[in-house]
């Protein structure tokens, strides 16, 4: 969002943050007595960063502005406007107080006397032509004096939460949008075309042209042919032994002499497919959980069209327990565990639940949730996107359809986070006319997927009721749910910086479940938490010995580990994986290999 920087490793989340507004937000200090505009926000360049791609995942929360389209948001409720100008007009004296600020400071700017600086780590105004040109540095000092009054006023209305987030980001999309690096004047494109004769400018509008004419209508953030699965990425040795109408079920082969007797299966989300937890070697978390002597099991999910417009929550809650039966028949064992990723821990939490009610938990040996969020209360920014008119309207919306296009949830997700995911490429490939940089990860998040109508529907009524946190309030395969009754040991992740599902959220998974939880509290963001291999020397998690129903209270008394949670999960989960056992000499057990991983609906269109 407009004037809200990632939140960098390492750092806690701010009391905005906490208290429901978006972390980050543009204050003003006081400097010898005179109020003082605050620096920008770092905006990435166009080397991939983690902060960067930390909005390739999201809460299904987003669904609803997916249906609807991002631009909605540059638009607030009428209500919320109203709310925001009575909050306003209710303090005429606050009003012109930064009314007055911002005539003096534009005239400091104009005589050259202001002390406005974009943050050191602002890379929209890194050239240096942006202090060194007379002109620009006073365009730049504008835009930042300007944005910072906006985000004051923002905070004198003294909104509730809700229509604080809901023109918070408008206002600082708009702002954002009028930032003059994202112009002709950038120094950036006059040196590209001064550099290549002219060239840069061509390819800048070929480039536009591409990524406008179809959704997602943002910049590309990573070439279409920059990796290919089955070669780049998703290249862990496995093969398909099953597969139904909705996924496909890989078993990954053993990397070590001895295996642990209880499998473990792998549930990613809905939204993107599969390989998120198997990119390029050496940030496979499969390859890792393989390498430590784990049987891995990976659901694979089928990119649903418009014949399968009624596949709701029950009907992935049935793919979960057929894919355990399958990695029964192909192991022997009746035990498995459960590691499931955002919106595939929906699935699966609920799923637990449905097996806790028929007396059928026993089958599960312990449950892993990565960044899911199943307690929606004041959720963050997402949550409070949402209204009810924009719920009908994208619930309708998909329901005619069929589905919920893909392409409209990567736009949705840029538009999140538009320093970073729109902005910075927007110089980066139109301005300059490079290429981006390749990065896995962006290369998974443009490999979008479509959602069902019906799933779509469904965890938008999760989310607007907060069904999960109540007894009976939601149904799987037809049961009551009540998480209370899932008492299987946890082990719950969630990261630092995620602003899409923030880790208190997250952290009150702990709360909502039975049995014993350890929670880790990963320094990076949503998807960086996730791809966290040990090689990364910068990596370090929280954890503490119990789990308080405060998530505050948690994190007073965790301490910090330094290194990477997938060595400390494949410990945890080595202690619940019953004995070791020689590994299979070949894959699929009762079960017919169907071919090599990484299978055939990954490949869907």
């Amino acid at each position: 969002m407009t004037q809200v920087a990632p939140e960098k490793s390492g750092s806690r989340t701010s009391p905005k943050a906490e208290n429901g507004r978006a972390a980050g937000t543009t204050d003003a200090t006081t400097t010898e007595g005179r109020e003082r505009p605050a620096t920008s926000p770092a905006a990435p360049s166009s080397e991939p960063t983690p902060e960067a791609a930390e909005a390739v995942m999201g809460l299904d929360m987003v669904l609803v502005d997916g249906a609807r389209g991002p631009l909605r948001r540059f638009v607030p409720p009428a209500r919320t406007t109203l709310a925001f100008a009575k909050g306003l007009v209710a303090k005429p004296d606050v009003v012109g107080k930064r009314a007055r600020y911002l005539v003096r400071e534009l005239g400091r700017i104009g005589v050259g006397r202001s002390e406005v600086e974009p943050n050191r780590k602002d890379k929209r105004f890194a050239d240096p032509a942006w202090t060194g040109n007379p002109l620009l540095h006073r365009l730049m000092q504008a835009h930042i004096a300007t944005a910072q009054t906006a985000a004051k006023l923002v905070d004198d209305a003294d909104l509730g939460w809700q229509d604080d987030e809901r023109i918070r980001f408008t206002l600082t999309n708009v702002v954002d949008a009028l930032a003059p690096s994202n112009t002709p004047i950038n120094p950036l494109l006059w040196k590209a075309v001064i550099d290549t004769g002219g060239k840069s400018a061509v390819r800048g509008v070929r480039r536009a042209v591409r990524d406008l004419v179809s959704p997602p209508r943002v910049p590309s953030m990573v070439e279409p042919d920059a990796f290919t699965v089955g070669e780049d990425l998703a290249v862990t040795p496995g093969a398909v032994v099953f597969r139904s109408e909705v996924f496909e079920l890989i078993q990954y082969r053993p990397t070590t002499p001895q295996v642990r007797a209880v499998p473990l299966l792998m549930v990613p989300p809905t939204i993107n497919k599969f390989y998120i937890a198997d990119l390029a070697p050496g940030r496979s978390i499969v390859e890792h959980y393989v390498s430590s002597g784990q049987q891995v099991f990976m659901i694979s999910w089928r990119n649903p069209d418009e014949r399968h417009a009624d596949w709701g929550l029950s009907t992935y809650g049935r793919a979960v327990l057929d894919a355990l039966d399958a990695v029964e028949q192909a192991t022997g064992s009746r035990q498995a565990s459960l590691q499931a990723f955002c919106s595939g821990g929906i699935i699966t939490a609920m799923t637990l639940a449905h097996l806790a009610a028929q007396g059928r938990l026993d089958r599960i040996a312990a449950a892993s949730f990565a960044v899911t969020v199943l307690d929606w209360a004041r959720a963050g920014t997402v949550g409070a996107l949402m209204d009810p008119e924009a719920v009908r309207e994208a619930t309708e919306r998909s329901r005619k359809k069929g589905y919920l296009d893909g392409g409209s949830l990567a736009e949705v997700f840029a538009w999140l986070r538009p320093n970073d995911l729109v902005w910075s490429y927007w110089v980066n490939n139109y301005l300059q006319g490079k290429p981006p940089a390749a990065f896995d990860i962006l290369y998974w998040n443009a490999d979008t997927t479509r959602m069902s109508a019906a799933l779509h529907r469904d965890f938008i009524d999760l989310a607007l009721a907060n069904a999960l946190t109540e007894p009976g309030a939601a149904t799987m395969l037809g049961t009551p749910v009540d998480l209370s009754t899932v008492d299987v040991d946890t082990y719950v992740t969630a990261g630092i910086a995620d602003h899409l599902c923030p880790w208190q959220s997250c952290y009150r998974t702990t709360q909502l479940l039975g049995g014993e939880s350890r929670f880790i509290l990963s320094t990076n963001g949503h998807i960086a938490s996730l791809v966290n291999p040990p090689t990364n020397p910068k990596s370090t998690f929280q954890v503490a010995p119990s789990t308080p129903a405060s998530p505050d209270e948690w994190l007073a008394q965790a301490e910090t580990t330094k290194g990477s949670w997938w060595p400390d999960y494949m410990a945890w989960l080595g202690e619940r994986s019953g004995e070791e056992i020689p590994a299979p000499e070949t894959l699929g057990g009762d079960l017919e290999v169907l071919g090599d991983a990484p299978g055939t609906y990954v490949f869907d269109e």
